[in-house]
């Protein structure tokens, strides 16, 4: 290089940021849209996440063929267990067993809630006829529900090992009752009008039952003070007054 007329060094030669590759563009796309499509459903426009994200539109059609790939795309995204999986799996265990079971039951709550406004919006917004789920049929063949159950049975049953010695059941077994108690938080049989009991009420039934401590009985009476009590009350009975 040749030095600067002043005889400084010249400054070097700004380097370009690398490019993201393909799959990382539409990552990058798909988690911009994805509060777009729960807000708006089939009405966003590539336009509006064009912005949102940074980029020009006709970027998003370098790595989507259409606004329909993109949705079944968002969809798929939407339908992914890995994201909460992974937060379960990072539960300290050294914590109280209401602690994990708590932390446990607010990323599956927030998994099910971002999911539910994803398909929802675009339910309502007319995409019902691109598979079971609105994703088209790449997202359908994508979903394995039995194999997303049994992970996330398997990662909620990691959390009742530190307790292992106490449970009454397999922590497997726990672990899917306790999956069945969450889901049904979601949508509770009383309705959305009826009582709601909180979490921490619902984790003290589930650890300890719906019992308090059994009342102390009042001992029974041997044969020998019944006997002593008849005879005492036919002396009363017979005494003159």
């Amino acid at each position: 290089m040749e030095p600067a007329k002043d005889g400084t060094e010249p400054a070097a030669r700004r380097r370009r940021a690398p490019g993201m590759s393909p799959e990382q563009r539409r990552e990058m796309i798909v988690r911009t849209a994805l509060p777009l499509v729960a807000e708006h459903g089939t009405a966003v426009t590539t336009g509006q996440i064009a912005r949102a994200a940074g980029i020009g539109e006709a970027t998003i059609f370098r790595v989507f063929s259409d606004k329909d790939e993109l949705l079944d795309a968002c969809v798929m995204e939407a339908l992914r267990t890995d994201h909460v999986l992974a937060e379960i799996e990072e539960i300290p265990l050294d914590q109280p067993l209401a602690g994990r079971l708590a932390e446990a039951t607010a990323a599956i709550e927030a998994y099910l809630g971002r999911m539910g406004m994803i398909l929802g919006a675009l339910h309502a917004t007319g995409r019902r006829e691109r598979g079971s789920h609105g994703g088209g049929e790449a997202a359908d063949a994508a979903i394995d529900r039995a194999s997303a159950m049994a992970r996330t049975r398997g990662a909620i049953a990691e959390l009742f090992e530190p307790d292992r010695d106490r449970l009454r059941l397999p922590a497997d077994q726990i672990a899917g009752m306790f999956m069945g108690l969450v889901f049904t938080r979601g949508r509770p049989p009383t309705g959305p009008d009826g009582p709601a009991p909180s979490l921490e009420e619902y984790l003290d039934v589930f650890l300890h039952g719906a019992l308090t401590e059994t009342p102390a009985e009042t001992p029974a009476e041997t044969p020998a003070e019944t006997a002593t009590e008849t005879l005492t009350d036919a002396s009363a009975e017979g005494t003159p007054e």
